[in-house]
């Protein structure tokens, strides 16, 4: 019993001194996130690298660059899908697109946007409302390689054929197909679509706020995160965005609780959708 704490304590110290040097060496900040959601990508990440101990995962990285960028993708990549919870969408659409028609012109910020598939829902919607063209979208990500992935638009043909039913859940207007060319297994989504999006490095636990944003999207990101880098990000979305912006949330996040749970009020509660006070 005494030798297997002594393992897991040594595991724990292991871990701690890992996420540590990634952030002295490659400037990427895991030292907040949830300790049980790191835990368990880093486990995973040891039989992919072939490592008996997180220290020979840590030697592995700290002197190949490569490894490193293979571990981010672990560390990093969510499961995303297009129109991911329909009635999410369909929601944006009924009640925040009207009260979006009333700016002149209109930023969104995508935090966490992953390989993209949240940027292209929004855009579509956004086109399908006659609001895309006014529209700026910020998409951003810690992770280069996602980001790639995101502005080629490329997906594949499995996957669009489960998009499309939930795209049509959402309330979409037109035959999904309309957006993309398939070819050789693959979509390719119309390049107008990503016309007004600027793809950025961006960490919620490093950097600061695109200001003025009248709505942003940060879904299923704060819950790998512990409470002062969900505090600190929520304080990021609080400063960015304009007065009464929309601040929108995965399924099983909420403001309330956080440091500033008294600076928004839910305008569907259900959905996660949000208004700045």
């Amino acid at each position: 019993m005494e030798r297997n704490y002594s393992g897991e304590r040594n595991s724990e110290i292991e871990l701690r001194l890992l996420i540590e040097a990634i952030y002295l060496k490659y400037s990427y900040d895991f030292r907040d996130y949830s300790g049980a959601s790191i835990k368990r990508r880093v486990n995973h990440a040891l039989s992919q690298f072939e490592c008996n101990t997180i220290s020979a995962l840590q030697e592995k990285v700290l002197h190949d660059p490569a490894a490193f960028m293979q571990l981010l993708q672990l560390l990093t990549i969510p499961v995303s899908e297009m129109f991911r919870d329909p009635s999410h969408f369909l929601a944006i659409r009924k009640e925040v697109v009207p009260l979006l028609r009333t700016y002149p012109s209109i930023k969104i910020w995508i935090a966490g946007c992953s390989t993209g598939e949240e940027v292209y829902s929004m855009a579509i919607l956004l086109r399908e409302e006659g609001l895309l063209d006014r529209t700026i979208i910020y998409a951003t990500d810690i992770n280069p390689r996602s980001l790639e992935k995101a502005k080629q638009g490329i997906f594949s043909m499995e996957n669009v054929r489960a998009y499309t039913a939930n795209y049509q859940q959402a309330g979409g207007r037109s035959s999904f197909a309309d957006y993309y060319t398939a070819a050789y297994g693959y979509a390719i989504f119309d390049k107008t679509l990503r016309e007004n999006v600027t793809f950025a490095d961006h960490s919620l636990a490093t950097d600061s706020v695109f200001s003025e944003t009248q709505l942003i999207s940060c879904r299923n990101v704060l819950i790998y995160f512990n409470k002062k880098l969900q505090d600190r990000a929520l304080g990021l979305f609080h400063e960015s965005l304009c007065h009464r912006g929309f601040l929108v949330l995965g399924s099983k996040e909420t403001p309330n609780f956080s440091a500033f749970g008294n600076q928004f009020e839910p305008l569907v509660k259900q959905e996660r959708i949000y208004r700045k006070l």
